[in-house]
């Protein structure tokens, strides 16, 4: 049976769903949301090697705020059972969705085993996560013939 969630954890939660309101990260989401559709690990190696540019600040911006959040439920911070809420992590599942299919490719071009990895782990270790991500990962593969065109 899970962990029953605690307040603290709540208030964790909370104050990482604020963090996501913050402008810039707003704007970053946004884009890895609707913008940022690679169809192949070269585009998003593409955007990872433009250092200093405003795509490659938001690619790491979001990528960095997950790898964070998902090291809370991986040390048991914050119960599973309330990370894995789509509502709060479905974002999480359409990011990692995006990029799972070249993952592999990505972590050689880039000569980093770890890209991707803590978000990997918590979504993978999870039966609650697994069966979330399923769900997102049809819905991102149904829309990436259109979107990344």
């Amino acid at each position: 049976m899970p962990k029953k969630s605690t307040v603290e954890e709540a208030r964790l939660i909370l104050e990482l769903y604020n963090l996501r309101r913050e402008p810039e990260m707003r704007k970053a989401r946004q884009w890895w949301l609707t913008t940022f559709w690679p169809t192949c690990a070269d585009d998003f190696m593409k955007v990872a090697m433009d250092f200093g540019s405003q795509e490659n600040n938001w690619l790491r911006q979001v990528g960095s705020y997950w790898g964070i959040a998902t090291t809370f439920v991986l040390n048991g911070i914050i119960s599973e059972t309330l990370f894995f809420e789509p509502a709060f992590c479905g974002e999480l599942y359409f990011m990692f969705a995006k990029v799972r299919p070249f993952l592999k490719e990505i972590r050689e071009k880039a000569k980093n085993p770890d890209v991707f990895l803590l978000s990997e782990r918590a979504i993978y270790g999870s039966e609650l996560g697994r069966a979330q991500f399923e769900k997102v990962e049809a819905r991102v593969n149904m829309l990436r013939p259109r979107r990344g065109a």
